[in-house]
C-alpha cells in the first residue's frame, strides 16, 4: 500500500520501491540465521529435484504465499532440469527471475 502511494498508484512503480527495498532488507539481514524454511522434492521421470527457501522464523515458513513460492520454484526447475543453484536462481518467474521472485519474498516478510 505504501509503494502504491509512493508511486501515485503506478503498480509497475510500486513493484520496483517493494523489490528495491526487498534488496535493502536482505542485505541488511544477511548476516542472520535462516533456520526455518520450507523444503519441498520433486520426481519427473529420470530427473529430480529437492528445493530448501529458508527463512528465519516458523511463521513465515508456515505462510501459503511462502510455501507456494517454493513450489513455483521446484516446479521450474524440474522443467527446466536445473542442475546448478545458478540456473535456478537465473529462471525467469513472474516479471524478474526467481532470484528477483525470492528478493521480492524477503521485502514482503521482513526476513532474509
Amino acid at each position: 500500500k505504501k509503494a502504491l502511494t509512493e508511486s501515485d498508484g503506478d503498480i509497475d512503480k510500486a513493484m520496483e520501491i517493494i523489490r528495491k527495498k526487498g534488496q535493502a532488507v536482505a542485505a541488511k539481514r544477511s548476516d542472520r540465521e535462516a533456520a526455518e524454511g520450507c523444503v519441498l522434492a520433486k520426481k519427473d521421470g529420470e530427473f529430480a529435484a529437492i528445493i530448501a527457501l529458508k527463512c528465519e522464523t516458523d511463521f513465515v515458513a508456515k505462510n501459503e504465499d511462502f510455501i507456494a513460492l517454493t513450489q513455483a520454484i521446484l516446479d521450474a526447475a524440474v522443467a527446466n532440469r536445473c542442475k546448478t543453484l545458478d540456473e535456478v536462481k537465473a529462471l525467469p518467474m513472474g516479471n524478474g527471475t526467481v532470484q528477483d521472485a525470492v528478493t521480492d519474498r524477503s521485502g514482503i516478510t521482513g526476513e532474509k
